[in-house]
């Protein structure tokens, strides 16, 4: 199994430190162009972008950075519900085509009741879900090109549209490809139905293990087969020693404070994804390694994915190969800050596992490393 590893763009700001605004750094469109470029350069596959008030919005980050950036995919957010299906399909043809077939899409209902009716939607966890699944079979067809030169029709419970069509078509087919994450059997139900690849947040194994089988049991039902993937974060060292003081110190200035008020504004929403976020840990820091090198700090304060893989570059490749040999195809990682987290990352762990650009040294145009001596090439690493 070839793997597919991305990065994540910090549009809700980045920091050294989790609940602090010690070593902070605002959202810049610089600031983002560099994580952009870091993993572009550095052979990661995409990028995602996260969506909801907290953050910039995804669309125009991601639009700005399609000049600055060569092989980069960026997974974008739809949020059904929120936009009219025609409005979405013509926002996913113009980019997919601007980008040389770089889009790949996010399908989120969301989880958070406030921020929903903030935004004017007022529709109950079932409700979003029966309005996703009917905004997809319209977006999906629409992209298609299903009904021809008079456009598709359709008529559901909450949506309705006539002769729905795109002049422009995307550059991929039949459409750029839905990613789709949700733990709730409604969920489930709709990723084997209509979506590409499932996207978990990062339990224990067997927990994922578990999910994998209901959504291929329910996919098989509809003729279909999904690919999986798996959001983390990461915090890899040279040493398991560094690895876990580094996960310590992200959390050094966080108090109880702040955890309990994070906490009870995770219990207000209704996603069954946070609830079981939350129930790794209880808002506890006595009990945050929830599985071997599976560290559930980040989830301490930080809402959707909430933990982390910790150690060394050994360690950590050995347990993403755990989730790739349930099926997970996909890794899309994160960690604190997110440009030198970015670098690192691909230094340690792009050579076990596979990925990275690296060039062939007999095309060598000039020295990797710094010259040894005023002129000593440096030793060639063994791997």
């Amino acid at each position: 199994m070839t793997l597919n590893v991305f990065w994540f763009l910090p549009t809700h700001g980045d920091s050294r430190y989790l609940g602090t605004t010690r070593g902070v750094r605002a959202v810049t469109h610089d600031y983002l162009q560099q994580v952009a470029v870091a993993a572009d350069t550095s052979g990661y596959d995409g990028v995602l972008i996260p969506t909801g008030r907290s953050c910039e919005d995804p669309w125009v980050v991601a639009s700005s950075l399609i000049g600055a950036t060569r092989r980069l995919k960026f997974l974008v957010a739809i949020r059904p519900g929120l936009s009219t299906p025609g409005l979405a399909v013509r926002t996913a043809a113009t980019f997919d085509r601007l980008s040389g077939g770089r889009l790949l899409v996010n399908v989120v209902t969301g989880g958070d009741q406030a921020e929903l009716e903030a935004d004017g939607l007022f529709a109950d966890h079932a409700t979003r879900y029966e309005i996703s699944d009917e905004f997809l079979r319209i977006w999906r067809a629409a992209l298609a090109g299903e009904g021809g030169e008079a456009g598709f029709d359709f008529e559901g419970k909450h949506l309705k549209v006539k002769g729905a069509k795109t002049l422009y078509p995307p550059v991929q087919k039949p459409h750029p490809p839905l990613y789709f994450g949700g733990s709730s059997p409604a969920a489930h139900e709709l990723a084997a139905e209509q979506v590409d690849v499932y996207l978990t947040w990062g339990e224990p194994p067997a927990a994922v293990a578990e999910k994998i089988a209901d959504i291929r049991a329910r996919a098989a039902r509809h003729g279909r087969t999904v690919r999986f993937g798996i959001r983390l974060h990461v915090i890899v060292r040279e040493t398991s020693e560094a690895a876990w003081a580094a996960a310590e110190d992200l959390i050094s200035h966080l108090d109880d404070e702040v955890i309990a008020r994070a906490q009870t504004a995770f219990a207000k929403m209704d996603s069954e994804g946070q609830r079981r976020m939350a129930a790794l840990h209880g808002g506890r820091r006595d009990k945050l390694e929830v599985s071997p090198n599976l560290w559930a700090g980040v989830g301490l304060v930080r809402g959707g994915a909430g933990t982390a893989l910790v150690g060394d570059p050994e360690t950590v490749a050995a347990r993403m190969k755990e989730y790739a040999d349930l099926g997970i195809e996909t890794f899309i990682l994160s960690g604190y800050p997110h440009l030198e987290e970015a670098y690192r990352f691909a230094e340690l762990v792009f050579p076990l596992i596979g990925k990275g650009r690296q060039e062939p040294q007999t095309a060598l145009t000039g020295p990797f490393g710094e010259v040894v001596g005023n002129g000593f090439l440096p030793k060639v690493a063994q791997s």
